[in-house]
């Protein structure tokens, strides 16, 4: 079993950047493609990125596209989210997710392990 724990957010200005961090207990996260998602206040969880579990794909939702990169050091056993060009509506508490199989990379149930999610808030 995989025990996914996010960290990494925090409080920061519109237009300036945040790394998150994500990270396992248990079992390694090298043999699990990984996704990042979030969700705001009131409205649904929202695919933020994913990442093939050797790094060699990687998928971006529209809305972050060209602002967010996602990566992943599997001797480290860590995965990343750097966002930069940060936007009040990017104020999302941010889940990071193990998906064991070949699922579609953007839909949530495709995902098994989740962490508790860290909290990113962008002030205007």
């Amino acid at each position: 079993q995989v025990q996914v724990v996010e960290s990494g957010g925090g409080l920061v200005q519109a237009g300036g950047s945040l790394t998150l961090s994500c990270t396992s207990s248990g079992r390694t996260l090298s043999s699990y493609g990984m996704g990042w998602f979030r969700q705001a206040p009131g409205k649904a969880r929202e695919f933020v990125a994913a990442i093939s579990w050797g790094g060699g794909s990687t998928y971006y939702g529209d809305s972050v596209k060209g602002r967010f990169t996602i990566s992943r050091d599997n001797a480290k056993n860590k995965v990343f989210l750097q966002m930069s060009d940060l936007k009040p509506e990017d104020t999302a508490v941010y889940y990071c997710a193990a998906r064991p199989g070949s699922g579609e990379v953007k839909t949530p149930s495709a995902y098994t392990n989740w962490g508790q999610g860290t909290q990113v808030t962008v002030s205007s």
